[in-house]
């Protein structure tokens, strides 16, 4: 395999996860009656650009089909985040009626309601027809399609170039990751900005979250990586943001070469952070795998001793990266009986691979479990809150990443 980016060929590992089912690939009653697509997950490592990134055996339409279950306003924290967010930028970059806004991967509209309550035309780019459904019923306009240089070309001779382009979390699920970015540099406005959200590779190996590892994750991103690519479509980064969503995150502020918005000193300082971490240094990148068994070994031999001891153990959130620490350790409804989640979209199917129930919350409550299992780590507050009355009759909370936590 050739590096995504640079076309350097790929043969240093990161970690293999083995053979999994795709994360968001929730199934119904009757799918359980029939073969379930597997595939490997094997990441590596490009030492040319350090951009890290999956072995890639399954297209992205499969990934991203009609029925993606992901909606963002499901979660309460996403909105807020959503909404501050919008609240920021609007005052930074003097955003009005006069202004055009494009978010890449609008999902349901979570965040693009907040700029049309303002009044600011906005635009959601959205493949996926479930979460474009959602947003169209917000009255936000959508185009349902994957973002590249032709669609970015298209829109900028039907409406003109934007003066903020917006991608949350989208980096990463990008196949064509250099087609998106020369999409963005066509389609921003000369004194335009891109604002870029994505989890931080650095904390990633620090807190050895390999869960956030799974198919539709393509790329694995760090600073310096996404300075290197965007350098390459003719874009430099200006200022960056260290954020805590999704177990530590980096929001990057982007615009063309020669635009006059100048760098901020946090981008030399996270510069400095990645290179005392070794991100470019290849030995950083060996021993990960062991990180993950051991995970793996602790969150069975929790589950194992809960079992016989005659305790109900249910998990609560039924996120891509719950699927992922489950089809890796191997566990199935007869440890984890089932899992809630707050999602409709979700209830009533069957985690990927492992086949265990989704259910309501309301439902997980009825059955009084001595122990939840958090699988969305960084939603633990949240879901806490949520929960609180499975104090009541003396039921516990747990988490499995970076390390087995009970409280």
């Amino acid at each position: 395999m050739k590096c995504r980016h640079c076309a350097t060929q790929l043969q240093d590992p990161f970690i293999d996860l083995g053979f999994s089912p795709p994360s968001n690939a929730y199934l119904r009653r009757e799918d359980l009656l029939r073969p379930e697509t597997y595939y490997p997950l094997k990441v590596m490592v490009c030492r040319t650009c350090w951009l890290v990134q999956t072995e890639d055996y399954a297209h992205h339409e499969q990934l991203f089909d009609t029925d993606y279950a992901y909606f963002s306003s499901t979660s309460s924290t996403w909105l807020k985040h959503a909404f501050t967010y919008v609240e920021m930028i609007v005052e930074r970059l003097g955003l009005g009626p006069q202004s055009k806004v494009v978010e890449l991967a609008a999902n349901d509209g979570y965040l693009l309601q907040y700029v049309q309550q303002r009044g600011i035309p906005c635009l959601g780019v959205e493949p996926t027809r479930s979460t474009a459904d959602a947003a169209r019923a917000k009255g936000i306009p959508v185009v349902e399609e994957f973002f590249g240089v032709r669609l970015a070309q298209t829109l900028l001779e039907r409406d003109g170039a934007a003066d903020l382009m917006i991608a949350n979390n989208v980096l990463a699920h990008v196949p064509d990751i250099n087609d998106f970015l020369g999409g963005i540099a066509l389609l921003l406005a000369p004194e335009g900005t891109v604002t870029i959200e994505f989890p931080h590779l650095l904390n990633l190996m620090r807190f050895a979250q390999f869960d956030t590892i799974y198919h539709e994750h393509f790329s694995y991103l760090a600073l310096g990586s996404v300075e290197t690519m965007m350098r390459a479509q003719g874009l430099r980064v200006y200022d960056v943001e260290q954020l805590p969503t999704h177990g530590g995150s980096l929001r990057v502020y982007a615009c063309r070469q020669a635009a006059s918005h100048a760098a901020g000193s946090a981008v030399e300082a996270v510069r400095r952070q990645e290179h005392d971490f070794g991100l470019q240094d290849i030995a950083t990148y060996r021993g990960f795998q062991e990180k993950a068994q051991t995970i793996k070994m602790e969150l069975l031999r929790f589950l194992l001793q809960q079992k016989r001891d005659g305790k109900k153990v249910m998990a609560y959130g039924a996120a891509a990266k719950g699927n992922t620490l489950l089809n890796y350790s191997g566990v199935h409804a007869d440890l984890l009986t089932l899992v809630a989640d707050a999602a409709t979209s979700k209830q009533s199917k069957y985690m990927p691979g492992s086949h265990i129930p989704i259910v309501s919350p309301q439902m997980l409550i009825a059955q009084k479990p001595d122990v939840v299992l958090i699988l969305p780590w960084n939603l633990k507050e949240e879901v806490e809150a949520q929960l609180s009355c499975i104090r009541e009759w003396g039921g516990r909370f747990a988490i499995a990443v970076p390390e087995m936590r009970i409280w």
